[in-house]
């Protein structure tokens, strides 16, 4: 009998050791909290954003915070209902177009982005906004939460960026996690050799493939969906390509 019960006692010396490293994880405050104000229409928001700052714990952002690219979005109502964003940044210089869908989910404000693999639903709240100055958008998946600040122009006032702190600390999201972007060197547009397509596929021809060294050709899903993940867990699915999906990820969310 002594040796199953030094096993036992293996085991569970084992699992203490284990558990003695991990932390708990944030406690999560559901979206459905978030309270949107004004009954703000679609067309409203039709136009040119400019992504002005973002509250995020995502920890590649804050390794990298100094390599913030110039980033903005274009959106556009499809079929009265849904919102086709197109987000431009650059990436070692190039510039990008991301394309997503925001489909509406139920109340008014919120809508849902269809995704690929793994917890691939994000969740996206429009909780403010003065459609010719402002607006302040959350989204969230199954790892995490990003607030983000969205401006006509490249620069709002202090009370704007006051407001948007107030609701990301209202989220668990304090100054130390908060990031401004830069206000110059942005990308109106990208040609067709540079597009990610996240409702009918990557448009990466043959030759960007380079940027995918281990995984091949199946893995352009991953690569358009690890954009969409990468502001909460960097490392899925696909770590290799972090270089590319996780920066590019940082423009949309999710998880910018």
């Amino acid at each position: 009998m002594a040796a199953p019960r030094s096993l036992l006692l293996l085991s569970l010396l084992l699992a203490a050791l284990q558990g003695r490293g991990q932390q708990p994880p944030p406690p999560r405050v559901p979206l459905e909290k978030v309270v949107t104000e004004g009954n703000l229409g679609l067309d409203e928001l039709v136009g040119r954003w400019f992504l002005v700052g973002m509250a995020s714990r995502c920890s590649y952002l804050a390794e990298n915070s100094h390599r913030l690219e110039a980033t903005a979005m274009t959106v556009a109502v499809l079929d009265g209902q849904s919102l086709a964003i197109s987000t431009f940044r650059k990436l070692d210089g190039q510039c990008w177009e991301i394309r997503q869908r925001y489909v509406p989910a139920g109340a008014h404000g919120r809508f849902s982005v269809r995704g690929r693999g793994y917890d691939s639903k994000m969740e996206v709240v429009v909780g403010e906004a003065d459609p010719r100055s402002y607006a302040i958008i959350y989204y969230q998946d199954g790892q995490g939460l990003s607030v983000k600040l969205y401006g006509r122009s490249s620069q709002l006032s202090d009370a704007i960026v006051d407001r948007f702190e107030q609701r990301a600390r209202a989220m668990g999201l304090s100054e130390d996690v908060s990031y401004y972007f830069p206000t110059y060197g942005f990308c109106d547009s990208a040609d067709d050799f540079h597009i990610l397509d996240g409702e009918h596929g990557s448009t990466l021809p043959q030759p960007c493939l380079a940027v995918l060294p281990q995984h091949g050709q199946e893995s352009l899903g991953a690569l358009v969906w690890g954009w969409e993940m990468a502001e909460h867990h960097p490392a899925q699915p696909l770590p290799c390509l972090a270089p590319v999906w996780v920066r590019l990820g940082l423009a949309v969310s999710v998880p910018g």
